[in-house]
């Protein structure tokens, strides 16, 4: 209503506010963008919240999965396998401990391999941080999951260094709220790369959201930077 209105329209407007009858008058006129703009950004974040719980329900599971294949684990009533994947699922593992090295694999059975062979013959546990900071969940406009989370590596009563894991996640279309993973990348610092000195983080997931989000386009991620760490080892050693 305008400034200018008659003051006996004003004292009109002014009992509809009052009596609750103004809501629609604003409808009416077109005045309801900003309560418009607050439900869309509402069901932004309750979407966003989802692929969050949907992450951090995926973690708890593939991570007690594979580290009860330890040989000092205990047992999953689940069975590890390439079941789990699908036929054409790409790894690319980084680690670097006094070198940087690479290596990829290709196909279910190669990968649920490598990935088993850190934990039943090396014996590495992994142990995600899925507090904040330490997992990122987004979806790709093809609808591929990427779920990124940071965590730390132990071997026995050690911790050796820290680790990213970047999981592609596409819905299995034959059975219901089933998941299987489409790629993986897995990163490893151990200790022994970081200069003397060097104070280092408790593991997070730097990534932007647009950065993951690119994954499935084949885009590259960045090892992780040893000078970006802080405080993860010296936390643990208290």
């Amino acid at each position: 209503m305008s400034p200018s209105s008659e003051k006996h329209q004003l004292i009109h407007r002014a009992k509809q506010y009052w009596n609750g009858q103004l809501t629609e008058c604003v409808a009416e006129t077109g005045d309801s963008k900003p309560n418009q703009q607050s439900s869309e950004q509402r069901q932004k974040q309750q979407e966003e919240g989802d692929w969050h719980s949907l992450g951090r329900e995926f973690c708890l599971w593939f991570f007690e999965l594979l580290n009860s294949q330890h040989p000092l684990g205990r047992q999953s009533d689940e069975q590890w396998g390439p079941q789990h994947f699908w036929e054409d699922v790409k790894l690319k593992f980084c680690y670097n401990t006094l070198e940087k090295n690479m290596e990829e694999y290709v196909g279910a059975e190669l990968v649920s391999l490598r990935l088993l062979s850190l934990v039943k013959e090396e014996c590495l546990l992994l142990n995600p941080n899925l507090g904040a900071g330490g997992l990122k969940c987004v979806i790709s406009p093809h609808g591929l999951v990427v779920v990124a989370v940071a965590g730390t590596v132990h071997r026995g009563n050690i911790c050796l260094g820290i680790f990213e894991q970047i999981f592609g996640l596409i819905r299995c279309p034959v059975r219901e709220n089933t998941w299987k993973i489409k790629l993986v990348n897995l990163k490893i610092v151990g200790e022994n790369a970081l200069e003397p000195g060097t104070q280092v983080q408790k593991p997070s997931i730097k990534y932007e959201s647009n950065e993951l989000r690119e994954l499935y386009d084949g885009k590259e991620l960045s090892l992780i930077e040893p000078q970006i760490l802080s405080n993860v080892f010296t936390e643990l050693g208290e």
